[in-house]
């Protein structure tokens, strides 16, 4: 992105004043705006000083996609078209972000799928781009409602994955997702994720900061992967050093490339704890021996079923997790000492994030965890059911929860 410096101030390609990261995300003024979590993903975009974005209709995302495609026309996105398909926009995506653009794209459920080779060609290429996944059902019978099952299928891509709450959090985890994404020593693409129609569609209140400062242009040659251009095109950079070589530099560039790769997203941590204050967020009772570990909605609904347990006589607490990759391991670990049951709820069937849960505590807490409720398909968790789940298992009598 063009840049035009005026007196000693940095103006970007749309005419908004240049700031730090920091600045922009923590030390400037906000004011209260009531918005869609769509309209967030657009008001981000617009302070985020991004080159190019493709886009492909798919529900509920297709607002998103909308309404980054106005920025376009205003002229704060400096590239914006539809592709063909969803596999083909995530490969457009790639050419931009491999050419030196900052880019980002949306996509939902299915699309998702149909995408899916690139995320790891994303990732073994090193190219920081961000996708905005607002989550739905994928598997069959056909369901455009809320379910997170595809964040399962995400995990192992080489892609970092955040998990928003609300509309709040996706407006700030895109921008910061591009400063963490694009830092040197990290540099490999990011999922910011949300639940579709959940987020996507509802209306609250959102802090804005101006619309007239944005975030630094993004530098391509600080990556630690040489831009593509007439020197380096993609043939030669993508193929012979592994192609047409020996088999033995193949297996062995591949294998050690996959560590690398999966070594960046570990480096990001530290960036990820400063931009979104720290990888989880703790709710509730710090003494509580319930202890519920949610992302996503799911952790907005746990947070009324501690306040409805209290009402029930019950102490409970929840563990907000920001991050699914990084996994945040140290801070769950430290954040459910002296649990004595550790609930998941989710959004889908196979509790994939029970599963990340049980792997990280193994040996490290002797709490019961207990994947439930699960709910998929467009259900909703009220958190009423959440907490007649806990009144079960602890053998308590409803009294006020219908």
């Amino acid at each position: 992105m063009q840049t035009v410096k005026e007196q000693g101030i940095i103006y970007n390609r749309a005419g908004q004043r240049v700031v730090s990261p920091d600045y922009l995300l923590f030390e400037a003024p906000r004011t209260k705006h009531f918005m869609t979590g769509s309209e967030a993903v657009k008001e981000a975009v617009k302070r985020a000083s991004v080159d190019a974005s493709v886009s492909y209709p798919i529900t509920p995302q297709s607002e998103a996609a909308h309404l980054i495609g106005e920025l376009w026309v205003e002229g704060y996105v400096g590239v914006y078209f539809r592709g063909e398909s969803e596999f083909g926009v995530m490969s457009e995506v790639a050419g931009c972000a491999l050419a030196g653009a900052r880019t980002i794209t949306t996509t939902s459920g299915p699309g998702t799928l149909r995408a899916f080779e690139n995320f790891p060609m994303w990732a073994g290429t090193r190219i920081p781009v961000q996708l905005v996944l607002m989550a739905r059902g994928v598997n069959a019978p056909l369901s455009i409602q809320p379910d997170n099952l595809e964040v399962g299928f995400l995990l192992d891509t080489g892609c970092m994955i955040w998990y928003a709450e609300n509309a709040q959090d996706l407006f700030d985890m895109i921008l910061a997702g591009f400063v963490v994404a694009e830092q040197p020593s990290v540099h490999v693409p990011i999922i910011t994720a949300v639940d579709g129609f959940f987020v996507s569609h509802t209306r609250e209140a959102v802090m804005l900061p101006p619309d007239d400062i944005a975030l630094p242009p993004y530098n391509p040659y600080r990556a630690p992967m040489p831009v593509i251009d007439a020197e380096v095109p993609p043939g030669r950079f993508l193929r012979d050093p592994f192609v047409m070589k020996s088999n033995y530099i193949s297996y062995a560039t591949h294998a050690s490339w996959q560590w690398e790769v999966r070594a960046a997203i570990e480096r990001s941590r530290p960036f990820a704890k400063h931009y979104l204050r720290g990888l989880t967020e703790e709710f509730g009772d710090p003494e509580a021996d319930i202890v519920f570990v949610a992302c996503g909605t799911a952790a907005a609904q746990s947070k009324e079923a501690v306040r409805l347990l209290e009402d029930e006589g019950v102490k409970a607490r929840v563990v907000k997790l920001k991050t699914i990759r990084p996994f945040p391991i140290e801070e769950l670990r430290q954040a459910v000492k002296g649990a004595k049951y550790i609930f998941v709820p989710e959004f889908n069937v196979v509790g994939w994030l029970e599963r990340e849960v049980r792997r990280y505590l193994y040996g490290h807490s002797d709490a019961e965890i207990i994947g439930s409720p699960r709910v998929a398909g467009g259900m909703t968790m009220p958190a009423e059911v959440i907490v007649k789940e806990v009144l079960k298992l602890t053998g308590k009598e409803v009294k006020h929860v219908i």
